[in-house]
């Protein structure tokens, strides 16, 4: 072998290490963040956890629950972990919704977050967690209003085919509660017979036998097929 060839090869088996470029070395610098957006049903209205930043210079304005991803976490256990250091949400539906990155969204540093979307079934009262109607959040720290509407905006979009809410009704609802909650997140009225017609041929619910007593008519109740996300083959809601 040619000495020119000889050490072409040698190049080839042993690259030459160099140092990290200044781009490098910034990309090694960005943190990586979840925030959760927490939806749940309070008096008849869709709303929101928040928990005040108690730090920087974001101190005192309400944002979601959220934080550093560790590094032997995932994205999925390190949003989970922030959902469960202020609500402890029994049967809690959480999906990853949309990265946002960026730059200047944290003043104190270079912070990438994937934000993801939340739902419980049962709004309680936890230290530091102050709950707000979807439609009249606070002025939000860092980007977090946009984190809201995108929020938001997916689980409207998901109603239409997706089982999503059993995220927000405990077993033991009746069919107007449940066309409720689609009322209440789409903002509009649907045509009762129509909606309880697909509800009940699709099967997302069955009946548990039981019903609700009360000033009118007992009220069948009703309990979720299943508690995972699931697609519908007819859509349950139209848009207009």
């Amino acid at each position: 072998m040619s000495g020119e060839r000889q050490s072409r090869a040698n190049k080839e088996d042993h690259p030459v290490e160099t140092a990290p470029s200044m781009e490098d070395r910034h990309v090694a610098s960005v943190a990586v963040a979840v925030d959760v957006v927490p939806f749940g049903l309070r008096d008849g209205a869709l709303h929101a956890a928040l928990v005040r930043v108690g730090h920087a210079d974001e101190a005192g304005l309400f944002a979601f629950p959220g934080g550093r991803v560790q590094p032997v976490e995932s994205l999925d256990v390190a949003a989970r972990r922030c959902l469960e250091r202020h609500l402890s949400p029994t049967g809690s539906f959480l999906e990853q919704l949309y990265a946002f990155g960026e730059p200047g969204r944290d003043p104190s540093s270079r912070v990438v977050s994937v934000a993801y979307l939340a739902l419980v079934p049962q709004t309680e009262e936890a230290p530091g967690v102050h709950w707000f109607p979807s439609s009249d959040l606070p002025p939000l720290a860092y980007d977090h209003g946009a984190v809201a509407d995108k929020a938001l905006d997916r689980l409207r979009g998901k109603l239409a085919y997706t089982n999503i809410a059993f995220g927000l009704l405990a077993d033991g609802f009746t069919l107007a509660e449940f066309q409720k909650v689609y009322e209440t997140i789409l903002g509009r009225a649907l045509d009762r017979r129509n909606f309880r017609k697909k509800v009940l041929a699709l099967e997302l619910v069955r009946p548990m036998g039981r019903v609700r007593h009360g000033p009118h008519r007992p009220a069948e109740l009703f309990q979720f097929a299943q508690r995972a996300l699931t697609t519908v083959e007819t859509p349950l809601t139209k848009k207009g």
